[in-house]
């Protein structure tokens, strides 16, 4: 339990308990549980603002909900990486800039498309709405743990994510992710859909990632789960009335 604790702290600013031991080996795989507590409360918040306003302005509040509730933590790391990997630097020069806590035009670009992608896509959901306001982010920080399980860290000499990297991520430690796949089988065929749209984009990030840098770092792994959350909600809302 103490683990999971400290994945909610790491990853959101919800006021869980105190003085939890960092120890990231073994809050690795609570990521997807985070997700799920994550999702419920946006599904509640949605519920009432639904209510309230409709949908469409709903949608809108739910975004802003969302990212409150993670502090930008990902946000933070889309930027940044979209700063480093959107233009042609040598990867040394990628890494300095990803590192530069300034935003720049492509960060800032990178951050508006996504949040835009984001609540289109939360508007177009109509059948299984709540479900899948629930499992979309659980699904978007499990693909963290593909990143770090099948990429080098790219700064050894130190940074945010060195201490995810120490060991080897065996395939136990995603256990998590069968949470948000059995809640999928609640959407019927639409789980099947939704479980290619994650492997597909999940892959695909991984191997930009590693032609473009051969690697990857904290912001990449933000900019991962920004880009599935917003990804998936997007594609699982095709057909949508909204």
């Amino acid at each position: 339990m103490r683990h999971f604790i400290s994945a909610v702290q790491f990853i959101t600013i919800l006021p869980w308990g105190g003085g939890e031991r960092f120890d990231p080996p073994r809050m690795i795989p609570y990521f997807p549980i985070v997700g799920i507590v994550l999702g419920v409360l946006v599904a509640l918040f949605d519920y009432v603002a639904a209510s309230l306003w409709g949908k469409t302005v709903a949608s809108l509040l739910d975004v802003i909900f969302l990212t409150a509730l993670t502090g930008a933590f990902h946000l933070d790391g889309l930027g940044d990486a979209a700063d480093g990997l959107l233009g042609q630097r040598p990867k040394e020069k990628i890494l300095t800039i990803m590192k530069d806590s300034r935003l720049g035009t492509m960060g800032l670009v990178a951050i508006v498309a996504g949040l835009s992608i984001k609540w289109a896509g939360i508007a177009g959901l109509d059948a299984n709405r709540s479900l899948l306001l629930i499992i979309v982010p659980a699904y978007a920080r499990a693909g963290m743990l593909f990143g770090m399980r099948y990429l080098e860290y790219g700064r050894p000499a130190g940074g945010t994510g060195l201490d995810f990297f120490k060991y080897e991520l065996h395939p136990s430690a995603f256990w998590g992710l069968s949470v948000p796949v059995l809640l999928s089988f609640l959407l019927g065929w639409q789980a099947i859909w939704l479980f290619l749209c994650f492997a597909a984009i999940t892959a695909g990030l991984i191997r930009y990632y590693k032609r473009r840098l051969g690697c990857i770092t904290g912001d990449m792994l933000g900019a991962m789960t920004e880009i599935l959350e917003s990804g998936l909600f997007l594609l699982v809302s095709m057909g949508g009335s909204g």
